[in-house]
């Protein structure tokens, strides 16, 4: 299998979370690092990733998009994806559906946590063009 080859870096503060999010994209034939905040993210990109997922509110509500923003610079062709439930516990909607939305959100999908593993998996292969 060819993603089997794949790097994907997974982001998140809640340790059960992170867990089952590894569990999936380890299923689905990509190889898997982690990461439980910014600081460990940034220590593990020397090798770099060939997709990231991230968790928007960590140690500061924005540290998803400060972490994106970082890869993106380092990395400019990595695709990130943000995965966090913000809107349920403050009630504030992000989309990328504009240029100007990914101007300044530096990712290239948005999800609201909750993702069905199906549809995890087809958003990650979109975005790595599999």
């Amino acid at each position: 299998m060819i993603n089997n080859k794949k790097l994907v870096l997974i982001v998140d503060d809640d340790p059960d979370y992170l867990l089952q999010l590894k569990t999936n994209v380890e299923s689905f034939g990509f190889k898997v690092v982690t990461a439980e905040n910014v600081k460990d993210a940034l220590e593990v990109l020397d090798t770099k990733p060939d997709l990231a997922i991230l968790d928007l509110m960590m140690e500061t509500q924005d540290a998803g998009f400060v972490l994106s923003y970082k890869i993106k610079k380092r990395y400019p062709d990595v695709p990130v994806i943000i995965a966090s439930s913000v809107t349920s516990e403050t009630g504030l909607n992000f989309h990328l559906e504009t240029e100007e939305d990914r101007n300044w959100i530096k990712a290239d999908k948005y999800l609201e946590k909750g993702i069905r593993s199906d549809q995890l998996h087809r958003e990650i292969n979109k975005l790595l063009k599999l």
